[in-house]
């Protein structure tokens, strides 16, 4: 009797213990972009991985608050080109891989990746891929500056492969229906577009990147229509005609701290940059920044996550596509 107990025993435990793993099924429409994620993926492998990775990114984004914003579009960018593979993060002898092209030179925070990758590997080596610790980080470090909090499902394998010829990024000056196409493509939704547009809201830019829009915008020495014109004066006392360098605040009043202001000041035709505007042009996006302004941004946490969420899911490796890279600036 005793061991018919322990065997039942025996069977409970395991029941139990396959109930605790949580697969995240992946929440992209797109059929062509598969793959489950875990919640709770390392739980076994690196029981303290999740702590690890919040402590170091801690250390850093709590000195340097910035790099919140830094570490949210690193995540971004990586995802937008060969899916959440960890690519941006490596580097080429020959300065061709993606980290390499123009839209990725601003990008920042590499040293935080790095650090977390290196307190990983001295207590699970060859455990936890740099796409999982990127994905983490980034979450880790808004939530630092006391911004919205979103599960990160894991699970994924880092690419061996980052080319600077495919960094073809949604840019700043893109219409409404060119980032539509953009998001899709990706297995994101309009209204994706504009929640994460909302990320925004912290950071800065700079005149570099909006000097045409405010100084000579057709060639005649106008300003885009699309901006207001108090706003496009504060911006030409800051950034004149030949500064490439000087910052700006991409949410003017609120760049500093993570909230739905954002979508105040693109409603009021302040946006720094033409895709900022553009999401007025259309009904979803338009209604979107509408409904935050009135609500005073009271579903776009929420929203946010949701949509970090689906972001990360992004053509992912897994099972044995790719690989766990010990250095996550080099294949292994």
């Amino acid at each position: 009797m005793a061991l018919e107990n322990l065997l039942a025993l025996v069977v409970l435990l395991s029941v139990v213990g396959a109930s605790v793993a949580k697969p995240y099924g992946n929440p992209l429409g797109n059929p062509r972009l598969k793959g489950d994620l875990d919640l709770d993926y390392y739980r076994f492998r690196c029981p303290q991985m999740e702590s690890i990775v919040h402590r170091v990114t801690f250390q850093y984004v709590s000195r340097r608050p910035t790099l919140a914003a830094a570490l949210l579009r690193m995540h971004f960018h990586d995802c937008f080109v060969r899916g959440c593979d960890g690519s941006v993060l490596l580097k080429s002898p020959n300065n061709d891989a993606e980290r390499d092209a123009p839209p990725n030179l601003s990008v920042r925070g590499y040293e935080v990746v790095d650090a977390v990758k290196s307190a990983l590997e001295r207590k699970c080596p060859g455990v936890v891929s740099c796409a999982d610790v990127l994905a983490l980080v980034a979450r880790d470090a808004v939530a630092v500056i006391r911004g919205p909090w979103w599960p990160v499902p894991l699970g994924r394998r880092d690419g061996r492969i980052s080319r600077l010829s495919e960094a073809n990024l949604p840019s700043p000056f893109a219409d409404v229906k060119t980032l539509k196409k953009n998001f899709l493509v990706k297995g994101l939704n309009s209204k994706d577009l504009v929640v994460l547009s909302g990320a925004h809201t912290i950071g800065v830019s700079s005149c570099g990147l909006i000097s045409s829009r405010i100084h000579n915008f057709t060639g005649r020495g106008d300003f885009d229509p699309a901006m207001d014109p108090s706003y496009v004066r504060a911006l030409k006392k800051r950034c004149k005609p030949t500064d490439v360098r000087t910052p700006v605040d991409m949410d003017p009043g609120s760049a500093r701290k993570f909230d739905s202001h954002y979508f105040n000041i693109v409603a009021q035709k302040k946006g720094l940059f033409i895709s900022d505007s553009a999401l007025l042009n259309d009904f979803v996006t338009k209604r979107y920044i509408q409904t935050q302004v009135v609500t005073r941004g009271a579903s776009f946490e929420r929203d946010f996550s949701d949509s970090m969420v689906k972001l990360g899911f992004i053509q992912i490796l897994t099972g044995r596509k790719g690989e766990i890279r010990r250095r996550c600036a080099f294949v292994n």
